[in-house]
């Protein structure tokens, strides 16, 4: 059941559900980003992924391996995304590996943390501010 609930989440992801994604968080849900911030809280967490699919309207996970231990679960995979959606060339498009430590409780994300070397997407957002 919990690496349902994962596929869920990660599909509403790709989908750039807001709503879907609220939908499979815990109330308390953390979120950890790749460079160790901390975000508490699903209503936080709605507007915070709104924020992202605007930076990167095509952003998706592609999840190539997953390992669980009891409700603890790490999946591998890749992250890719277009700076505002611009023309998909070296300059804006990006596809990292990545991976993802998951906490499942009653079949929602308590916990989404991001491992990834997120230099390039950064560097592509601070290139394009204007």
């Amino acid at each position: 059941m919990n690496k349902k609930t994962l596929y869920s989440f990660a599909n509403a992801i790709n989908e750039h559900c807001p709503d879907k994604i609220y939908s499979l968080m815990t109330d308390d849900h953390q979120f950890i980003d790749s460079q160790g911030n901390e975000f508490i809280g699903k209503d936080n967490m709605r507007v915070g992924w709104e924020g992202y699919f605007q930076l990167f309207p095509d952003y998706k996970i592609e999840i190539t391996d997953v390992f669980t231990n009891d409700d603890t679960l790490g999946a591998f995979g890749f992250a890719s995304g277009t700076f505002k959606g611009q023309q998909a060339d070296q300059n804006n498009y990006w596809r990292i590996p990545a991976s993802w430590k998951i906490i499942v409780e009653k079949d929602k994300i308590k916990l989404w943390q991001v491992y990834a070397d997120a230099k390039i997407p950064y560097d592509i957002i601070e290139k394009n501010k204007c």
